[in-house]
This record gives structure tokens, C-alpha cells and sequence, in this order.
């Protein structure tokens, strides 16, 4: 198949990237910084030569949007409603104008769709959308209006040939450098993995060798459209989930971390409290009603290979130092 990859150089692009070209798969990513010959240059907001790439297509995988690790300013929030909006927008309408359109367009979206609860979890059934819960910050509904607006301008796409599929997906654990798994895993080894405000907000996650088999599974199965959920289902309070992560890694310890802690750390790696703070309490209904079948559905297990993947990278890239410095 050819699938097409618009803003395909981030973490999840990356992933996709990789496992799908390895599955031998035409993988086309349009990024704005274009290096390597199967990239394609594009501005995530006006139409372009780029359109070509999607006419004749089999599936486009739109993950377009500026990153959320970042401080959530009123200049950032914008520029992620934005980049989202503009790029849902501009994808549709390539996807409008082909002669031959693919047959099904993934829309990256996002578990912060739902309200931050704990009293039960969120499927797309009966889950509840957040933006108007109480007792948190004001700036977290607009997170949930920046997902409502993603996944609105996709539904309004006038692309009657092609299926659309919002992907709401959780944190994706991979071993890669710069990965949410990676800066968990650093903190972990510091000692600083402990509970953060009590901890008793929910994380959910998805291991990266599933949201691989997810997406190729939702491109497979013609009768799923509309918002789907990309979690594992077992989501687990924060301070089991770095428990867990610690116990893995072989760290006996972590510290535990006040509110006021956690807004000074994340305004030290430039992030922001809403992704430590926010209970995602999110489970895969429809992907389990269509029949997917997880193959790392647990923390416990899931946790203990991606840890084994990074010891290994992290030994191969000691060995390859090694190499070049004795060269």
C-alpha cells in the first residue's frame, strides 16, 4: 500500500514510519523540513505540489499538529489549535480534489478529549467529554476544545469516497529518544518517579507495538469509522504506573512530588502540569468490540519490554561510542 504520513517526523510519525516501511509499505511523509528522498515538502496549511502525494493513495495517517510538550501559553495553545485545525483542513481538501482518493483517512486525535474523572473510565460508547468539569485549571477545557475541533473539521471533510477514523489516543510508550516513555524513564532512574499530587490521577497509555497494530487493523476493517480509542485497556493510577516503571527498571524508590513541585518541573523542562495532573481514565471499547486483541494490554508486561528495548539502545549506542572514540 502507499500511505502517506502527513507531519510523519514526530515521535508517533517515527514509529508509524519505521514499522510500516518495514512491513513493506510506499511510506510518503509531508514535513516541512524534507531530508530524505520518500519526504515530501509542505506547509500544513495552504494546498500544494504536496497534493499529488495523497491523489492515488491508499491511506493517509494525518499526525500534523504542534507538539503539547511545551508551556501552555496563550501563544501555544493557538498555535496548537492551528496547526491542528489548518492541516485537518488542508489534508481534507486534498483528499477532495484527488482523482483517485484514498480509500481511508486516520486523524490523529487524543485521549484529553475526555473530562478528567476517576470514578469510572471513558469508552466512546459512554465516555464523558470534558470541558466543563470543576475544580481544574480554566486552560484544560481549551485542550478539550483544540481535540473537538480536530475531529470536527474531519467529520466536515466533503470526502464521500474515503472512510475517516479518529484516532483518540493515549500516550504512546516507545523507547525512543525524546518519547514520553523516555522522559518518564529519566525520571524514574533519578529517583524522582513517585507519586505526583497523591498520584491518584489515571494514566493512559498504549504500547507502540500496538498503536502500529491498531492503525493497521483500522485501515483493514472497512465497517469502523468515526472517534476510536488507541489506549491499552488497563489505565492505572499515576503512582501504580511509576511504581511499576520503577520496580522495572530496578530503582527501589521515588520521590514524591507536591503540586507546587510538579508546576516548578515542568516549567524546568518547558512542559506543563496538565499531562502529569489530568486523570485519563480511557479504555478501548470499540477496538474491542471490532476484535483487536492486545498484545501488551497490562503496564507490568508492556513496561518490562520497552525497559529491555532501552537497555538495549542504550548498549548499543555505548558500544558504537566506544568504537568511535577508539577509532
Amino acid at each position: 500500500m502507499k500511505i502517506v504520513l502527513p507531519g510523519g517526523t514526530g515521535q508517533v510519525g517515527t514509529i508509524l514510519d519505521r514499522a510500516l516501511s518495514a512491513a513493506g509499505h510506499e511510506v510518503v511523509v509531508l514535513t516541512r523540513r524534507p531530508r530524505r528522498p520518500q519526504d515530501v515538502a509542505w506547509d500544513g496549511a495552504a494546498l500544494g505540489p504536496w497534493a499529488g502525494a495523497v491523489d492515488g493513495a491508499d491511506v493517509v495517517v494525518n499526525l500534523a499538529g504542534r507538539s503539547v510538550s511545551c508551556r501552555y501559553t496563550p501563544e501555544n495553545l493557538r498555535a496548537m489549535m492551528d496547526s491542528r485545525v489548518d492541516s485537518t483542513r488542508v489534508v481534507g481538501e486534498a483528499i477532495a480534489a484527488a482523482r483517485r482518493p484514498p480509500k481511508v483517512w486516520l486523524q490523529m486525535s487524543t485521549a484529553t478529549v475526555y473530562a478528567h474523572r476517576f470514578d469510572a473510565a471513558n469508552d466512546e460508547a459512554t465516555g464523558v467529554l470534558g470541558g466543563t468539569e470543576g475544580g481544574v485549571p480554566d486552560y484544560w477545557a481549551y485542550s478539550v476544545e483544540i481535540a473537538k475541533n480536530w475531529e470536527r473539521t474531519q467529520a466536515e471533510a466533503p470526502t464521500p469516497d474515503t472512510r475517516k477514523v479518529a484516532l483518540r489516543a493515549a500516550m504512546v510508550m516507545s523507547p525512543d529518544r525524546g518519547g514520553v516513555f523516555d522522559v518518564l524513564l529519566r525520571l524514574a532512574r533519578l529517583g524522582l518517579g513517585g507519586p505526583v499530587a497523591g498520584g491518584g490521577q489515571y494514566v493512559s497509555w498504549i504500547h507502540d507495538e500496538d498503536f502500529v497494530r491498531a492503525v493497521e487493523f483500522l485501515i483493514a476493517r472497512e465497517d469502523v469509522a468515526g472517534a476510536v480509542n488507541l489506549a491499552a485497556p488497563g489505565p492505572l493510577p499515576q503512582r501504580e504506573f511509576m511504581r511499576v516503571l520503577r520496580r522495572t527498571w530496578g530503582v527501589p524508590v521515588g520521590l514524591p512530588a507536591t503540586r507546587w513541585m510538579a508546576e516548578a518541573g515542568a516549567f524546568a523542562l518547558r512542559s506543563d502540569t496538565e499531562l502529569l495532573l489530568k486523570s485519563r481514565r480511557v479504555v478501548p471499547g470499540r477496538l474491542r468490540d471490532a476484535g483487536f486483541a492486545f498484545a501488551w494490554p497490562g503496564w507490568e508486561g508492556a513496561a518490562g519490554d520497552l525497559v529491555r528495548r532501552a537497555r538495549a539502545a542504550r548498549a548499543g549506542s555505548g558500544r558504537l561510542r566506544a568504537r568511535v572514540g577508539g577509532g
